[in-house]
């Protein structure tokens, strides 16, 4: 599949699984623009419906607009008949990668492999009711802009904005949203964590 040569014409989603202390399983849907490699959305939830899917994609296409194309694999919750109907509705062409064939959906496979090496290794959730924190200062919000820039050939380093790596317990970078929120990685000003 060729790279788009322009943002919003192809999306990537997919699905993380991890668990709470509890030992409840919780599900995180991950979607990038493949163009910027921007995160456009988390969701996080004990069940992601295809009917839930397809109200996210609305919500973040109200601020973005509606994508040219979205690539996933073709789990049940992506060829229900919520998600077919969205599509048609919507004037979405959807690809369904092959089955077992992950990097046919590379750059949302690689940001999972991140999300879960600075994020979910890292830190031990006890719940998923938490609110989201975001930064109040006019800072950036996420680790995502330096991958942007990264990608697209700016000469600007990341160092300063990776997230610390903590032990489990302690003071996390990463709060965890309200059942339904998006988990947002939280910067200071300064672009350090807090």
């Amino acid at each position: 599949m060729a790279i788009p040569q322009a943002r919003n014409l192809r999306w990537s989603l997919d699905f993380v699984t991890d668990t709470l202390i509890s030992g409840r399983r919780f599900r995180i849907l991950t979607l990038v623009d493949d163009f910027t490699r921007e995160c456009l959305g988390l969701v996080v939830d004990t069940s992601l419906t295809g009917l839930r899917v397809a109200r996210e994609l609305d919500r973040i296409a109200e601020l973005r607009g509606y994508p040219g194309m979205i690539v996933s694999d073709n789990g049940t919750e992506l060829t229900s008949n919520a998600i077919l109907t969205w599509q048609q509705q919507r004037g979405v062409e959807w690809h369904y990668i092959a089955p077992g064939k992950p990097m046919q959906n590379g750059f949302i496979e690689s940001f999972n492999g991140r999300l879960r090496d600075e994020c979910l290794n890292e830190h031990l959730f006890v719940s998923l009711k938490r609110r989201a924190r975001s930064s109040k200062n006019g800072g950036p919000t996420t680790t995502q802009t330096d991958r942007t820039r990264a990608s697209t050939g700016s000469h600007q380093t990341s160092s300063q904005h990776a997230p610390s790596r903590g032990k489990p317990g302690t003071d996390s970078p990463y709060e965890r949203g309200q059942i339904g929120e998006q988990v947002i990685p939280v910067l200071s000003r300064s672009g350090v964590m807090p």
